[in-house]
């Protein structure tokens, strides 16, 4: 950023505490304090996780922390059903934390020049905070990330479970309805693809209300995630990696294990798995009962896995915005083989930088075909690195950040 430009003061309200798992926040963050930005941080977060880390409290000028408990949760949750609002708009609020919010923004001497919402659960404070002290000049951004519209619609058709399917399609239709509204009263709106960004126009559209809404692509850390000469890679072991309590990748893991890898097996049947992520559900465990398929749960370090592995794969049926995972493996110099619905949000080249594959054979004769060519392994994997510096450095999305801001204060 040019060193003549102000420095600008930011509140950041986030639905948990930003870390490497929690990223975009987190690096957004980082890279803007680095460049000189002054951030105040407010979250909520389980009781166990909630304490915040050395590092924010060096990076961050204030952080302020709410520890939100499974019970609280419940009843925000049940508290939403008899409404028209989303029971993820109403899942994380904490009466203490919109108090401090309000004494936060309305403090003329913190003089914020933004205030920054990220997600949906997030959202209800800026809205409330709208409702309670209007007019008080301040610029609210939200950072929707995703169109949660968007991702229920495929998860109430896909989600394993029928109960969550039912709920999911009352979700949909009560996010369909709030998230155009709930977006025309910021002064900007974020997501991180382009298909995010149309399904919101879209639906502001059908309601006539003004299109706010900007792409703030997500990014990876590009010196932690890198290739390591130090590690060899097993010329036969996939890695699958996510968070595994996400009902869209605990799909996809039982996707690629009951449907695509005993094609594989067929011909190459010495290929291992790792399934890399915390929180498994117990189906997921499950698969591990076979002895090539390991579920490693939660791991500190998860570089070592994909620096390892001989080939990442991202067989999603469905999702939103952009895949952390397929840039932390692309990063790490690891070919990266996904099916179309996991890519969408990207500017990758398929057969050159990625593979990309949507129906089960197709997908299992390109690991075939990786797993018997270390050359061409080997050729995906730099040009996927390539990719990523590119297109996805978190310090370029930093300054584009930057630039919204002062486009919108």
């Amino acid at each position: 950023m040019e060193s003549e430009r102000n420095s600008l003061r930011v509140l950041f309200v986030v639905p948990y505490q930003p870390d490497l798992i929690r990223v975009r926040p987190y690096q957004l963050i980082r890279h803007l304090a680095k460049a000189g930005h002054t951030i105040s941080l407010i979250y909520y977060d389980s009781p166990e996780k909630v304490e915040p880390t050395n590092e924010l409290l060096e990076i961050c000028e204030h952080v302020y922390s709410y520890p939100l408990t499974k019970m609280r949760a419940l009843r925000n949750s049940l508290a939403a059903i008899p409404t028209r609002q989303p029971i993820q708009l109403r899942y994380g609020f904490l009466p203490q934390m919109f108090q401090k919010i309000c004494s936060l923004v309305l403090d003329q001497e913190n003089h914020f020049d933004i205030i920054h919402f990220e997600h949906i659960r997030s959202a209800i404070y800026a809205l409330r905070l709208m409702e309670n002290h209007p007019d008080q000049g301040y610029t609210l951004i939200w950072d929707s990330v995703d169109s949660i519209t968007h991702l229920f619609t495929q998860a109430a058709s896909q989600h394993p479970r029928w109960l969550v399917r039912q709920i999911m399609k009352e979700e949909t239709r009560r996010t369909a309805n709030f998230e155009p509204n709930a977006a025309s009263k910021f002064k900007r709106v974020l997501v991180t693809s382009s298909k995010d960004q149309q399904i919101f126009v879209k639906l502001q559209s059908e309601r006539g209300l003004d299109k706010n809404i900007s792409v703030l692509p997500n990014g990876v850390d590009l010196k932690y995630f890198l290739p390591n000469p130090a590690i060899e890679r097993d010329p036969n072991t996939l890695v699958i990696s996510g968070k595994m309590s996400y009902h869209a990748n605990e799909r996809m893991v039982i996707r690629f294990v009951e449907e695509i890898l005993p094609l594989i097996w067929q011909e190459i049947p010495e290929t291992r798995l790792w399934v890399v992520g915390q929180n498994p559900s117990s189906r997921v465990i499950e698969l591990g009962h076979e002895n090539r398929i390991m579920i490693t749960g939660w791991v500190k370090d998860i570089r070592p896995f994909l620096q390892g592995a001989a080939i990442a794969v991202a067989p999603l049926t469905y999702g939103a915005g952009i895949q952390n995972k397929i840039l932390e493996a692309m990063a790490c110099e690891t070919p990266v083989i996904a099916t179309s619905i996991a890519t969408q949000a990207l500017q990758i080249k398929n057969g050159e930088n990625i593979l990309v594959a949507d129906e089960n054979e197709a997908f299992s004769k390109l690991v075939i075909k990786l797993l018997r060519d270390n050359s061409l392994r080997q050729k995906i994997g730099i040009a996927g690195r390539k990719y990523v510096e590119h297109h996805h450095s978190w310090k370029e999305i930093a300054y584009q950040l930057e630039d919204l801001y002062r486009q919108s204060a």
